[in-house]
């Protein structure tokens, strides 16, 4: 592909949500060497109610060191399991929604250069109020948060909210809207 050809691959790591793998690379006559991080993908839920509030989760994480805004997300990592479905579970599980409507909104490539991680990202409408099911210490210690869609779109302005498929999703809705 383009002149590059990988030439081997080296396992460094296998854990349960990724891997790490090193790729030797050619490139006319060149070798060179990249660690890439191999990951099964994931969902994220733009979940927005009836009086157009998004619903967003507050938690801790450990890569940062701090809390985090985020729109519902998951990896998928139930085998066999369709997206969606994913998607469906990790909005009861986190956030104690459900919702009859869900859109697939796109996807993006999280961080292109050493991993080839993609998330799907839906829209879900016509929400209901369920329990939550959280799993692990974040999720059970995290807090639920009603955000008026303005008011979230407003915390990317401040920085408030930089998680990636946080401002994808909140801008994938305001693009749509704005070409409504």
């Amino acid at each position: 592909m383009d002149g590059f050809e990988i030439t081997q691959v080296e396992a460094l790591f296998t854990g349960h949500v990724f891997r790490v793998e090193r790729l030797f690379v050619e490139h006319r006559g060149d070798q060179f060497d990249r660690e890439v991080v191999r990951h099964q993908g994931a969902v994220a839920i733009v979940a927005i109610d009836d009086d157009d509030f998004v619903i967003l989760i507050e938690q801790y994480r450990a890569s940062i060191g701090r809390r985090e805004f985020e729109i519902p997300a998951g990896t998928c990592d139930v085998a066999g399991e369709a997206a969606l479905r994913t998607a469906q579970r990790e909005l009861r599980e986190e956030v104690g929604y459900e919702a009859s409507t869900f859109e697939l909104l796109g996807s993006f490539l999280n961080a292109p250069g050493y991993s080839d991680q993609r998330t799907l990202v839906y829209l879900a409408t016509s929400l209901t109020k369920v329990d939550r099911a959280p799993e692990g210490p974040e999720e059970t210690d995290a807090t639920v948060h009603r955000i008026s869609f303005s008011e979230a779109l407003a915390m990317i302005d401040t920085g408030v909210i930089d998680e990636a498929g946080t401002v994808y999703g909140l801008m994938q809705v305001a693009r749509r809207r704005a070409t409504s």
